[in-house]
């Protein structure tokens, strides 16, 4: 293995992120959709695996750090002091200004939500679409979810919707079936949803929002 980079580490980044995942969701049925439900089947992950895959994941990011601090760049303490910065920042429901927690958390969902978006268009006052941001590396349906929740919070016009499956199983099983259709059509389900998600952020590109004043 030749010199680590931040280029050469970002296969790994993703392999340890896609197997905590699988980790997880080993140990999480797909149908329990409800939060308390969730809650409950925590107890069939395997805390042992979660805490080595944590670890994993971890390590990626202090490497990455490492080898910024090594180019004067910024250490993993600036990274964990701008994460928390920003946690204060764009949740003033939670914290107050100086991080210590409010007395209250008042918000519902919505508001909180709104502020959310409120706060990352200040940090960020050249983004003229809400679609701008989303990797272009995610796969299709990832990318896909990612738009249409950000087209959605921007109240923009949203795509007819299909057949609503009630389960994830029943939706899993409905997305296998379209790909297995696909093939033997001798399409390419990916790279067709790509182009669905791109003609549609196209179509409904927003107007650029006013410069706003970056926060301090």
């Amino acid at each position: 293995m030749g010199a680590l980079t931040h280029a050469s580490l970002v296969e790994y980044l993703l392999e340890e992120a896609y197997e905590l995942a699988e980790t997880i969701e080993a140990g999480t049925p797909a149908d329990s959709g409800q939060v308390a439900e969730r809650a409950a089947q925590a107890a069939g992950i395997d805390d042992a695996e979660l805490c080595g895959e944590l670890g994993d994941v971890l390590l990626q990011v202090v490497l990455h750090a490492r080898l910024a601090e090594e180019r004067g760049a910024f250490a993993f303490d600036d990274v964990a002091r701008g994460l928390a910065a920003k946690m204060v920042r764009r949740n003033p429901h939670v914290f107050r200004p100086d991080g210590s927690l409010q007395d209250s958390f008042p918000a519902s969902i919505e508001e909180i939500v709104q502020t959310w978006d409120a706060v990352k268009r200040t940090e960020r006052p050249g983004r003229a679409s809400p679609f701008e941001g989303i990797p272009q590396a995610l796969p299709a349906l990832a990318r896909a979810q990612k738009s249409l929740d950000r087209a959605a919070r921007a109240g923009l016009a949203l795509p007819p919707a299909g057949p609503a499956p009630q389960t994830e199983d029943e939706l899993g099983d409905l997305l296998f079936g379209v790909v297995r259709s696909a093939a033997a059509g001798g399409l390419d389900a990916e790279r067709a949803l790509r182009g669905a998600i791109r003609r549609y952020q196209q179509q409904d590109a927003p107007e650029p929002r006013p410069a706003a004043t970056p926060l301090p």
